[in-house]
């Protein structure tokens, strides 16, 4: 008989400081200490909390916000750095897992990035948002492949996608190929109005149906004084409006409790991880319901850079031109396209 694990899960709704990263770190080691001492095992926090998203680039052309794009380097932590050992170590001294969105400094660069820490204060995973979205191209850089994936933790494999990243249904599948059981999503929150809430809760409870895995979401939330400091116009203060939906749930697709639509709050539900292995039973995305000999994922799972060195490029021998001649013979032979020869398994990694 499967043994019960329940995990106690806290989705973390808050504003940012917006004139201080170190404040707005303070929020979040507040809302570590408040999510432990409700017995959570587990905290998300939203899209790129640290030091704030960048809500100033939905509503403003990029030839004023030079002045704010700046400011926001300024605040971005880098990984590792401060931020990263404060967080790390709150982790270890309360015991919890912490999924946290930054704004991730890389010398000339920004970078959405999502942080996942283990219970013992171990950063076990940073990737970086794949594409960002519209206004986004203006304040961050491009990730790459090597963050597609899950983590083991003390609360179990862990996974994490950031925003309209989940409209990208094969950058979904490469996490359901990791056997994700856990699946942190973050968005910005306080944008767009309550269509954005509604394509929100849409989308995370298709991705539980879908992974088999239950979905902790967490989104950002402004104050009154915060949007109007934004946008003074209130025309284009409407746009920083509505768009939370910070919710928890199961792989069945229902909610664990009330999602968090307005004001600041600390969401709580137990997840009860039999319900991955019921779900599972029924529907494998990536096992028995799957048929990769007709659809399957190729993932470039390789840490992108300016420059590739020679150390980190295969070896060359004679054998492999040799090898790749036979091997194109044979499949002309077949009459059938090389390409075939990877197209196995629910997802390949390079």
């Amino acid at each position: 008989m499967t043994e019960q694990r329940i995990v106690r899960a806290a989705a973390v709704q808050i504003a940012p400081d917006l004139d201080d990263g170190a404040g707005t770190l303070n929020r979040v080691l507040n809302a570590l200490d408040e999510a432990a001492g409700k017995g959570a095992n587990l905290v998300v926090f939203p899209e790129t909390f640290v030091p704030w998203y960048p809500y100033f680039s939905f509503v403003h052309p990029p030839v004023v916000t030079g002045a704010e794009h700046l400011r926001l380097y300024e605040h971005a932590p880098t990984v590792p750095g401060p931020v990263t050992d404060a967080v790390a170590a709150a982790a270890r001294r309360r015991g919890l897992v912490v999924v946290l969105g930054i704004n991730e400094r890389d010398h000339g660069s920004l970078y959405n990035a999502q942080l996942i820490f283990d219970a013992d204060g171990a950063l076990k995973l940073k990737r970086r948002k794949i594409t960002p979205t519209y206004h986004e191209r203006m304040i961050w850089g491009q990730g790459d492949g090597s963050g597609l994936r899950a983590v083991d933790t003390a609360v179990g494999r862990v996974g994490a996608l950031a925003c309209w990243e989940h409209y990208n249904p094969l950058a979904r599948y490469a996490l359901m190929a990791d056997h994700e059981e856990i699946h942190a999503a973050q968005f910005p929150g306080s944008m767009v109005g309550q269509i954005f809430a509604d394509q929100m809760e849409v989308t995370i409870r298709h991705h539980a149906l879908e992974s088999g895995c239950f979905v902790v979401n967490a989104t950002g939330w402004l104050t009154d004084a915060q949007r109007e400091r934004i946008a003074p116009d209130e025309k284009l203060r409407k746009a920083l409006t509505g768009g939370c939906m910070t919710a928890i749930v199961s792989p069945e697709g229902a909610h664990l409790a009330p999602p968090l639509t307005a004001g600041e709050g600390l969401l709580i539900a137990d997840l009860d991880m039999a319900l991955v292995l019921k779900r599972k039973r029924m529907m494998d995305s990536v096992g028995h319901y799957a048929r990769p000999e007709l659809l399957s994922l190729v993932l470039d799972d390789r840490s992108a850079g300016p420059v590739r060195r020679s150390a980190d490029l295969p070896s060359w021998s004679a054998s492999d031109d040799a090898d790749a001649d036979q091997a194109e013979a044979d499949a002309a032979d077949r009459g059938s396209d090389q390409r075939v020869a990877v197209l196995r398994g629910p997802a390949r990694r390079s």
